[in-house]
């Protein structure tokens, strides 16, 4: 039976941040509320779209209506639709990484919160030489991530063992979903969060450079 190879998206293959966090100010500042530093945004991506601009509100407006957080929230979706791949970029060594490991006895997969339109548009346009098995992203009618449920569904669907496979990523979300599915959780420091996160939320071990991948098969 095959190893599966399954990344996070964002801060993991692609750095996404300043599109993320220009879209979510696009959207904070046409509603009169005020924008963040770029750089902030790492700390708020991770769990949805929902949660980055929930993250995102100042504290005196993070019990504003639903129904107008609903409308910010949509403003913040449309915005990033509209500029998904303006500055995002694949991490230093990936696309490289990612070549070689397609040439293994592996399956490469993507399972991200990112809705996933967003998510497999990002892959296809970025990463159109690499034979993903799966990219899955977040939907209504799956729960994201940490809960392993789309990620034990898509590995079953691609005949992989849970145990024999690699969950790759760059939060404490990541290798929480690992544990939850019992795979082996691989911590990348590039990403947004950062060694100490990963390490304390138990990643079994710490890649610094794209490189590394490869040494995981």
């Amino acid at each position: 039976m095959q190893t599966a190879l399954v990344f996070d998206l964002d801060g993991t293959v692609l750095n996404t941040l300043n599109d993320i966090g220009t879209a979510c100010n696009t959207a904070l500042a046409a509603f009169d509320l005020p924008v963040h530093p770029l750089k902030s945004y790492e700390q708020m991506v991770g769990n949805g779209f929902y949660m980055i601009v929930k993250r995102a509100l100042p504290d005196n407006a993070k019990s504003m209506a639903e129904e107008r957080f609903l409308e910010l929230l949509n403003a913040a979706k449309q915005a990033y639709a509209a500029a998904l791949c303006v500055h995002t970029r694949p991490y230093p060594g990936i696309v490289e990484a990612l070549t070689v490991l397609a040439q293994k006895e592996v399956s490469l997969c993507v399972l991200s919160n990112k809705p996933e339109a967003m998510t497999q548009a990002l892959i296809a346009y970025y990463f159109p030489q690499i034979p993903f098995a799966r990219v899955y992203g977040g939907r209504e009618d799956f729960p994201l991530k940490p809960d392993p449920t789309r990620l034990l569904g898509m590995l079953d669907e691609i005949g992989c063992k849970p145990c024999q496979s690699f969950f790759i990523g760059d939060s404490s979300v990541d290798m929480m979903t690992a544990h939850a599915a019992q795979m082996t959780a691989i911590g990348v420091s590039w990403g947004f969060r950062g060694a100490k996160e990963l390490l304390q939320h138990g990643a079994s071990r710490l890649l610094n450079e794209a490189s590394e991948l490869t040494s995981l098969i």
